[in-house]
């Protein structure tokens, strides 16, 4: 179970990533925003796996109607998830927002 405090320990470890209000909800932006608390307990960011990630894990993963035309993105419940599937979203999120595709031969931005 993780919350919005290792949200946001794991969100400020990434370079250039700052922290500020977005739609009055908790976010972080590197070159653009790839991080928000849609609530007290569910996270949204990006993703290239969506359609795998809501049939694999629907506990977890989930769509508002507002989400549905945004392909990119998902919503997370904070509750279930485990701390490393919390730096690997983030992580990937954070890689998608600064314009950077799967693959790609960099460190990763998670790990020192």
């Amino acid at each position: 179970m993780v919350s919005e405090d290792d949200v946001r320990s794991v969100c400020l470890a990434l370079p250039g990533t700052s922290e500020r209000l977005s739609w009055s909800r908790p976010a972080w932006f590197a070159r653009a925003l790839f991080a928000r608390m849609w609530d007290d307990t569910v996270l949204t960011v990006k993703t290239e796996e969506r359609p795998a990630l809501l049939a694999t894990a629907p506990e977890i993963f989930f769509l508002h109607p507002h989400h549905e035309r945004y392909e990119g993105l998902v919503l997370v419940r904070l509750d279930p998830l485990d701390p490393g599937e919390l730096s690997e979203l983030l992580a990937e999120s954070y890689r998608i927002a600064n314009g950077r595709r799967a693959g790609q031969n960099e460190p990763d931005p998670v790990r020192k």
